[in-house]
This record gives structure tokens, sequence and C-alpha cells, in this order.
């Protein structure tokens, strides 16, 4: 089994992540870390702490000469702003009086953290659920990104929209309508939308984004979207439907709601779907070049919990940043008195960083149940169990049926 733990405050001195349970012999260096890391910062709209703070990951055990060990793997990104808050965050007790927040901030964790922890500031509540936690978690991921490429499986986003602003060429019904070359890939994808400012497949509508996003920004509003993961390549098999905690669905939806903001998550045609009869919702099986496989893919990569070998589509709705710089009503908790909300250094729009943290997350997601099925000790080990599966497949549903 993998797992990963991170720890540390958006303006303390470093995040650190443990990434536990992956085979040894799998190459890993910081410069691929880096890029993903480098990508999550990206986008046009996001605020001031981006251009402080330029992530590198620091591997501090688990790799040897460019390979993993098998053993824990501890990582560290250091917070370039720390210089600016080491007496406000400062481990130890200060002489030093600081300010306490008091007024919570609507669509943040502030109140309920304090109603919670028991605190009488809010920079505790602030200070943890501040999405610069999943810096942590790109870096922890990206260790599950690179396994699951040993393996040929490919993960990439783009952003479906911004403010409501679509494209006219609508790409994701093209994955649905499995419309797209065999060539398609995850890799692919992202070096397309990658290109665009905003993550965006069109560049009519990256320019209309654009627009809106600078309109927010002269109101002090900010602008939440929707954005599509995909991932290439996965085989047939992964998750089961025995039980609720092992559906590959059910566990991509958790991964994917935890990233902050996130409010709606969708697997395939996911709420198309309801409004469709069932002979438009579902995936005929058919065979193609002497394998079993589907004409469309509304499923998204999986049925009844299990990847069908598909590619599998997430669709994700992330909410406006909750920060305005013309904020709305609240109450100071220290009076109980109605004001205006604090504002607090954030971002405009920041989804296409949050599709990019949510390749991580579906990649850490595979990588979990790909282990599961074909785990081993050592990378070749799991590379064997992996193509012994694949090579048998069709023959051994072929037989089990025969005569029958």
């Amino acid at each position: 089994m993998i797992r990963f733990l991170t720890a540390g405050e958006s303006h303390g001195k470093a995040l650190t992540t443990i990434v536990d349970g992956f085979p040894s012999n799998l190459k890993i260096n910081s410069e691929y870390i880096d890029y993903q890391l480098k990508r999550r910062q990206f986008g046009y709209g996001r605020g001031l702490r981006m251009k402080i703070e330029n992530d590198k990951v620091e591997i501090l055990s688990g790799v040897r000469f460019g390979k993993t060990l098998g053993t824990p793997i501890s990582l560290l990104i250091s917070n370039k702003d720390w210089e600016n808050w080491q007496t406000k965050m400062s481990v130890t007790e200060v002489d030093e009086q600081t300010d306490k927040i008091t007024i919570p901030r609507p669509g943040h964790a502030d109140l309920v953290g304090v109603s919670k922890y028991n605190f009488d500031d809010i920079r505790n509540s602030i200070e943890r659920s501040s999405a610069r936690e999943t810096a942590a978690r790109v870096a922890a991921c990206s260790v599950a990104r690179k396994f699951l490429e040993e393996f040929g499986i490919h993960i990439g986003s783009y952003v479906e929209s911004i403010g409501g602003i679509f494209s006219k060429d609508d790409f994701t019904q093209k994955l649905f309508n499995n419309d797209l070359s065999s060539s398609f890939s995850g890799k692919k994808l992202n070096l397309l939308s990658d290109k665009s400012q905003v993550r965006v497949l069109d560049s009519e509508q990256e320019k209309k984004i654009i627009n809106k996003i600078k309109s927010a920004k002269k109101k002090g509003d900010t602008l939440g979207g929707t954005f599509v993961v995909v991932a290439t390549g996965v085989p047939v098999g992964l998750g089961s439907f025995v039980h609720y905690d092992r559906r590959m669905d059910a566990e991509i939806a958790h991964a994917i709601m935890s990233i902050n903001a996130v409010k709606g998550v969708e697997i395939g045609a996911g709420f198309y779907s309801a409004e469709n009869f069932g002979s438009q919702s579902h995936d005929e099986i058919i065979i193609s070049k002497n394998k079993l496989t589907r004409k469309t893919n509304r499923a998204g990569g999986i049925e009844g919990g299990i990847t069908t070998g598909l590619p599998v589509i997430v669709r994700a709705a992330m909410k406006p940043i909750a920060t305005l710089m013309s904020p709305i009503e609240s109450v100071d908790l220290s009076k109980m008195k109605k004001v205006l909300s604090r504002r607090e250094r954030s971002d405009f729009v920041a989804v296409p960083a949050c599709a990019v943290i949510a390749e991580s997350m579906l990649a850490w997601s595979i990588a979990k149940f790909f282990l599961e099925k074909f785990g081993g000790d050592s990378l070749e080990e799991t590379k064997q169990n992996y193509h012994k599966y694949i090579s048998e497949l069709h023959n051994r549903i072929k037989n089990n049926f025969k005569g029958k």
C-alpha cells in the first residue's frame, strides 16, 4: 500500500512530505518534480505569492544514485516568504506582540477552524487550510506519476471553462464519444493545454477568459471554473466492486474533492447522463483489433468501480477564490459586530493550477490501485507481473467462455 503525509504551514519555514510504498529502482530526480511544481504555479490570474515563491524540491531520503530504494522518500520545499514571517509564525514563544486575526472570510476554513480547534486567532486556521499545502501534494504525487509512466500511463488536463466561458468546440464530448486518434495521450494533452495562459484548448476562448479575469481584477472579484483530467494507458481491471472503499471511481472522487475549492466531481459523462436515456448513456461493447472495447467512453473509463482500459476521464468544478479584494459581509469575533470580511493576499483565479493538482491526485489514485494489483518489491518485479497479466488477458476471457 502506498501512502503520503504532508506537513507545513503556508508561511512556515517549509513544506514536507513523506512518500511510502513505492518499489525500488524507479528513476526519479528533483528536476522531474520541480517541473510539476512549476506547472502548479502557472496561469494568468495568479496572485503575488506566485511571484515570491519559485518552488524547488529537495530529496532528503529514499533515493540513491537517482533510483528509489523501496524505503520512505522524504521531500522538502522551502518557503521563501518565511523570511518575512519568522516572528508571526515562530515555533517558539516570542516577546513581540503579534496582531490576532478576528474577522473570518466567508468561503474559507477561518470560522469553522477556530470553532473546531478552539483557537483565539484565525491565523491558526488560515495557515494549514491554505492551498499552499498542495505544493507538497504535487511533489509527493510526482513519484506516482513517474511510476505510472514506466507502464505507459500518462495524465493530462485542460481547463474547460472559467467564469462560465466555454469553447464552441466541445473537446469533452470528443472524449466521451471516443473520437480522438489512437495516438492521443495525457502527455500530448498537456503539450497543448500548457501553451495557453489559462490552459484551454481554444485560442478564442482564451482571449474571452483573459478579458473576464481582467474585469474581475478591476472589480476586486474572483472567478472559478471547470476542468477535465484524463489518464491514458490505464489497463483493464484496476479497482473492484467488492467493497465500497475499493471502487476506483470512489477513490478518485475522494482524491479530487480533497483539493481546496473543488465543489463538484464527476466521472465520465456524469451529470450529462442524468439528462439522457440509457441508450444514450452507456458504452456499447465491440471487438476492435481482436480485443474487447467500447464504442464510446461516456463511463469515463470506469464501470462497476473497475477500469475498462479506456482513458479515465474526470471532470471537476472549482468555486471562485474566497478571498475578495472587494470584501463581502462578515463578523468581527472580538466584538461580535457586523463588518466587511478581511483581505488576505490571494489569486483572482486558480483553475489552471487546480487542474494540475488534480492530475497529481489522479496519478496517486491510479498508482494506489495499480500497485495493489501488480505490486512487487522492485520495479522489475512489478513490470513482470503487469506484462504477464496484459499478455494473457484477452485469451483468458476467450478461453473461460469457450464452448459455453
